[in-house]
């Protein structure tokens, strides 16, 4: 794995999965209940499903994107999706929207306003990511690591950014050799 710098942060499989309970650990020692968590895919999928377990409470989840040129690097215009996916039920009640990180603010600030806006039944919006740049326009309610430099997080599922299914046999046989 390449080294850490002020422009490249890059996280394990290992360290990304502590991250998410550490993250965890400080949404339950803030004493804050909440009754449902809205993950925001894809990049909040993850550790908002985990989240889920440990809190013991319904997961629900948004569709946004911005990244998707350029490999998932270059941002582009914020699509946002216009249902939310549950299992059961409508979200209500204390809700934790869940990311992985917050880099401009911009995506966190819309689904947090359009809940407040749309979604009578929700009485309270708290956010959780684990990183939170400094660029950010507005800070989550709760997060692990504050990026003073805005790096480039390389999360380690970026791996399958650009592996197509012609190359599967490829990409598994070079596993082998490790």
């Amino acid at each position: 794995m390449a080294l850490n710098t002020d422009t490249d942060l890059w996280v394990s499989w290992e360290d990304y999965y502590r991250s998410i309970v550490k993250l965890a650990q400080i949404v339950h020692e803030s004493g804050w209940e909440f009754d449902q968590i809205l993950c925001l895919a894809r990049g909040g999928l993850r550790p908002g499903d985990i989240l889920s377990r440990i809190f013991n409470v319904p997961l629900a989840i948004l569709s946004t994107s911005s990244y998707r040129d350029e490999s998932g690097t270059l941002r582009g215009e914020l699509d946002i999706a216009k249902y939310i996916t549950m299992a059961k039920g409508d979200l209500t009640g204390r809700v934790l929207v869940v990311d992985d990180l917050v880099d401009s603010g911009v995506t966190l600030e819309r689904v947090q306003r359009h809940l407040q806006r749309n979604l009578s039944s929700v009485t309270e919006v708290k956010s959780a990511v684990i990183w939170c740049k400094a660029c950010s326009s507005i800070r989550p309610n709760f997060y692990l690591d504050y990026l003073e430099t805005n790096p480039w997080i390389h999360q380690p599922f970026e791996d399958y950014d650009g592996l197509q299914p012609y190359q599967l046999s490829a990409w598994l046989k070079k596993g082998e050799g490790k």
